[in-house]
């Protein structure tokens, strides 16, 4: 959603569930399903509302990024995961780390662990 979905709903869920939510899309409204719903609804009890955390001002791209390096993936492993260049990924390092006002890969992974991010 953040990267410009209006739906998402799971591939084992049926007809039942995909034509009304293509409806909905349709209709210029968002749609989720019901357990993405819940997921959603579970995960503002980890934040405090109106409180942003520091990987909400990266992009979906920055962000995926980060994750992998907060779980100790190298720059080409990256690369190959995410079909970009390395220095396509050494970049969005460097925009990540400049966002989050860290130094270094240990900061995003400790960043990420508190968060339960990884």
């Amino acid at each position: 959603m953040k990267a410009g979905a209006w739906g998402y709903l799971n591939k084992s869920e049926g007809a039942e569930v995909l034509i009304p939510a293509v409806q909905r899309v349709l209709q210029g409204r968002k749609y989720v399903s019901a357990y993405i719903g819940e997921q959603l609804a579970a995960s503002l009890n980890e934040i405090n509302p109106g409180e942003s955390q520091l990987h909400d001002a990266l992009s979906a791209r920055e962000f995926d990024v980060f994750k992998l390096i907060a779980e100790g993936k190298s720059i080409s492993y990256i690369s190959q995961q995410l079909s970009l260049s390395l220095s396509t990924v050494s970049t969005h390092r460097a925009r990540v780390l400049n966002k989050m006002s860290m130094k270094s890969n240990a900061d995003l992974v400790k960043y990420a662990l508190q968060n339960n991010l990884i």
